[in-house]
């Protein structure tokens, strides 16, 4: 019973709309109506600038590590990132907005951060790399997604499965992004610090 009410709690931490709390107590309007529609950071930063979008994924990162470390409280490592896993599976599709919620981006460098540094750090460099080169934050997000599940199985199998999980997600979450990629019509970030 602990497992699944741990479970419960770490989707609705992720199921918090950062990005939408956010924006409209600065002013900003319904962030599901504007740009993408999407309430991530990356939607954020189109209408509130780098600055904003920087508070929301700092936000939405720390859901999600406050979720690992309920799991981690509960039963280890291993359960902490399946509770990882359930709060992107809140932010993605979040109970109070219908379930139409972020990507997950954000909220798995959460889990990243709270499970294992070191792939933190491995993931995030390669996303800033080639978000940053390329201007496309997808395209550094999608070999994000294929690296999670390979850090996962080198940290252990237990961790490895919910990393793979967390994986598909977002992969499948970004899928329309995948083909704008293939197909080369993907926009590129605007990086503003302050609209």
């Amino acid at each position: 019973m602990i497992y699944l009410f741990a479970v419960l709690i770490s989707y609705l931490l992720g199921s918090i709309p950062m990005g939408l709390i956010l924006t409209k107590i600065a002013g900003k309007g319904d962030l599901r109506k504007v740009g993408s529609g999407n309430i991530g950071a990356t939607n954020v930063m189109r209408v509130g600038g780098l600055r904003m979008a920087g508070l929301v994924w700092i936000l939405d990162m720390a859901k999600a590590i406050a979720a690992v470390f309920v799991g981690k409280y509960v039963a280890g490592d291993a359960f902490g990132a399946w509770c990882g896993f359930a709060a992107i599976v809140g932010h993605c599709y979040p109970i109070w907005l219908k379930f139409k919620g972020g990507k997950g981006i954000s909220s798995l460098f959460g889990v990243l951060l709270a499970v294992s540094p070191v792939s933190f750090v491995v993931c995030g460099v390669e996303w800033l790399l080639l978000a940053l080169g390329s201007g496309i934050s997808s395209l550094g997000a999608v070999i994000v997604f294929c690296l999670i599940p390979v850090l996962g199985f080198a940290i252990s199998v237990q961790v490895g499965w919910p990393f793979l999980a967390i994986g598909m997600l977002c992969m499948w979450r970004h899928k329309e992004n995948i083909k704008r990629l293939l197909s080369k019509t993907e926009s590129k970030i605007e990086w503003k610090w302050k609209k």
